[in-house]
């Protein structure tokens, strides 16, 4: 048995195998026990594939494929052979599914013509489609979870934001072309050039050419005409706006080739922009001019000096120009493009940046990818300036109103995405985003700075599972060897995804059925622990293998330090959320000490007053008697091997609750005492005593001679006594 303990001890602090007591994990196929219903997607109905809607606007822009058939079957299936459409439109659906997953691209109503060649064709089959292809009512490109759609569906929103920007300016661009050349148009009209013979006769047309002298005629309008016309400058400007307008390459225009607002690194956005800057100026005053114009109320005293000055537009003109859309991988992002992407968040302009991460731990030795994205995002919610998003691929659809959002803030916006496709993965996309999403590895959030002037109002975990969790915990159930059914509730944490990867092999070992024992803790409850009880904490993970056989691992420090990092990181979101707030925590504690005290004062009994007494002799004791004290409590009776807490001298930190609650507790006061010392071990009774602030915990002696390293805990309990 020592051996077995030394070998464990020796895996975990240093992840190198000793005896035969561990064996490799490499090979055999163990994925975490949470995780090991999910092996295939084929058979689920869950959101993906996604449509991407080619008229939806809003959160119609973007819908699942399930989502779809179940509002369209809703239609197609009513009626007496509701029940026949249904199990026939579903099992297209399902083979769209499995087409999809199998590469094919295309439409929603190809992909309907595609799978229904491979489904048997029952009687009532083609009424069936013919049903649901009326009720669904749309159609769209189908995409699947993969590396390709993080940018597949923002370029899909983008875009169609960037159509309704368009469809806006083109309507105002032709409306104040036709006023400003309906106004140069007057001006012919009324002038001596408008009243020439040959125009003249012309706009009466030839049946009544011969009724009229037109050379009699233009020399009376031309006495008329002659001072009416716009002054020169006026002319020459409406002329100049119109010039403007007509060359403009913002938008597409008929005889113009319109600029692209697409880019694959910072570098190339900032650079474009730059060099249009001083042509979007030029725009945005000559469409301030024209409005004044067309109103009759451009006045050159007032006006020509303002618009003489060639300054930026205000980042609120902004929003009527086509934004910038960036799609940059972080395997790709060096220095120079860091910087850039740096100084676009810190600036007003309307460039929408990607950042897709596609794996998230990396080459052994190498700086972790995933940790380099979320320190973007970090850092670009300290700038207050711009819109960062966060999210794996698995829950973009649940996003798509915030991806919208984000695309439609005035300013620059980082949308942080983990695809889940890196090469080799051990499960498809969906499940490693939503695994990292689960483990805490690359929670989702938003920071909106128009959503609010404070945190409360701009920040949000919302769409996270158990927020006020460090990790989520989900039921587990199996049988055991007796085949007896079996549940327990299990915390998926960062190490659960870690044991995803191939690469982290080195760091689990699989121990026998028959060394499991106490010392092996959950990976949770270890991480409670770390750096305290080495020999008696050991952290385990539970997996199971394509035979769905059930096995317990070992895990290595290195990969425990790497969760409690994504836990530190959680920590820090949860604060910023208002959820567990250090801040106001410590305020609570503060003021519950108070009242506590104020509750003791009050409660304390007043002395009585003196009793009268007669006159007596003076003497050195009745001279100097004073009303005798009521004698003190006496303190309870206790064995010095009985644990116990001073309880009234609790400042209710915390710290022995969190050890082990069921150790630990709170009375009333909401301070601790022990509530039932056989609920832990006596390294916790030691290890809380060590942790209190204010020393009131004593741990007695230890209920079982047999308790690992007890004579080292002796040792320690002694301070103590």
């Amino acid at each position: 048995m020592q051996a077995d303990t030394h070998a464990l001890v020796t895996f975990f602090l240093t992840g190198r195998r000793s005896g035969e007591a561990l064996e490799p994990v490499a090979g055999l196929g163990l994925k975490p026990a949470l995780l090991a219903p999910y092996r295939d997607l084929g058979s689920l109905r869950y959101d993906y594939p996604l449509v991407l809607v080619t008229q939806g606007r809003g959160a119609a822009a973007v819908e699942s494929l399930s989502g779809l058939f179940d509002r369209a079957l809703r239609q197609a299936a009513a009626g007496p052979d509701g029940e026949r459409v249904r199990k026939q439109d579903l099992r297209v659906e399902r083979e769209i599914r499995q087409l999809v997953a199998a590469g094919t691209t295309g439409s929603l109503s190809t992909l309907i013509d595609q799978a229904a060649a491979h489904v048997a064709r029952e009687p009532g089959f083609e009424d069936s489609r013919r049903r649901l292809r009326v009720a669904l009512a749309c159609d769209g490109e189908l995409a699947d979870c993969d590396a390709a759609l993080p940018r597949r569906l923002l370029r899909h929103l983008w875009r169609q934001a960037q159509d309704a920007k368009a469809r806006s300016f083109a309507a105002r661009l032709q409306r104040l072309t036709l006023k400003l050349s309906g106004l140069l148009q007057a001006d012919v009209e009324r002038s001596v050039r408008g009243v020439a013979p040959q125009r003249l006769q012309a706009s009466v047309g030839p049946g009544f050419a011969d009724a009229f002298d037109f050379d009699v005629m233009s020399r009376l309008l031309a006495r008329i005409a002659s001072g009416a016309g716009l002054p020169v400058a006026r002319r020459q400007r409406i002329r100049s706006l119109l010039a403007v307008l007509g060359s403009q390459r913002f938008f597409p225009a008929e005889g113009t080739e319109p600029y692209g607002f697409e880019f694959d690194s910072c570098a190339a956005a900032l650079k474009a922009w730059r060099e249009r800057a001083p042509k979007l100026a030029a725009l945005a005053r000559a469409l301030a001019m024209a409005e004044l114009e067309v109103r009759g109320e451009y006045d050159p005293a007032r006006h020509d000096a303002l618009f003489a000055a060639e300054d930026p537009p205000e980042p609120e003109a902004l929003a009527d120009f086509p934004d910038y859309l960036v799609c940059v991988a972080v395997e790709r992002l060096d220095g120079g493009e860091h910087a850039r992407l740096m100084e676009i968040l810190s600036s007003h302009l309307p460039v929408k940046v990607l950042l897709q991460t596609d794996d998230l731990t990396g080459e052994a030795g190498a700086e972790s990818p995933g940790m380099r994205s979320r320190q973007l995002a970090s850092l670009a919610m300290c700038l207050n300036t711009a819109y960062v998003l966060q999210a794996g691929s698995s829950h973009l659809l649940q996003y798509r109103e915030r991806l919208q959002r984000g695309l439609a803030f005035g300013g620059p916006a980082l949308f942080s995405v983990y695809s889940g496709a890196a090469p080799d993965e051990a499960l498809p996309a969906y499940l490693m985003a939503a695994a990292a999403m689960e483990a805490r590895v690359f929670p989702a959030f938003v920071y909106d700075p128009a959503a609010g002037a404070n945190w409360a109002e701009r920040f949000s975990l919302e769409g996270n599972p158990q927020v006020e969790r460090d990790w989520p915990v989900r039921a587990f159930g199996y049988e055991d060897q007796r085949h007896q059914a079996m549940a327990q509730e299990l915390a998926f944490t960062a190490v659960d995804f870690l044991a995803l990867d191939a690469r982290t092999a080195a760091g689990f070992a699989r121990t026998p059925a028959d060394a499991w024992n106490g010392r092996l803790v959950p990976v949770e409850d270890a991480l409670g622990a770390e750096g305290q009880g080495l020999f008696d904490r050991i952290p385990s993970l539970l997996m199971v293998d394509s035979h769905q056989r059930l096995h317990k691992v070992v895990v290595a420090r290195s990969l425990l330090r790497q969760a409690g990092r994504c836990r530190d990181l959680w920590h820090s979101l949860q604060e910023l959320a208002g959820i567990h707030n250090s801040h106001a925590e410590k305020a609570l504690a503060r003021a519950q000490r108070e009242w506590n005290e104020r509750a003791r004062e009050e409660a304390a009994p007043q002395a009585a007053p003196a009793p009268a007494v007669e006159a007596a002799p003076a003497t050195p004791a009745t001279a100097t008697a004073v009303a005798a004290a009521p004698p003190a409590a006496e303190e309870p009776q206790r064995s010095p091997d009985e644990p116990y807490i001073e309880t009234a001298r609790c400042s209710s930190c915390n710290e022995c609750i969190q050890l082990n609650p069921k150790m630990f507790a709170y009375d009333a006061n909401q301070q601790a005492y022990i509530a039932d010392p056989a609920a832990g071990t006596y390294a916790q009774l030691v290890e809380a005593a060590e942790n209190c602030q204010v020393a009131v915990i004593h741990p007695g002696k230890p209920r079982s001679a047999d308790e690992p390293g007890v004579q080292e805990l002796l040792k320690r309990a002694e301070a103590f006594a």
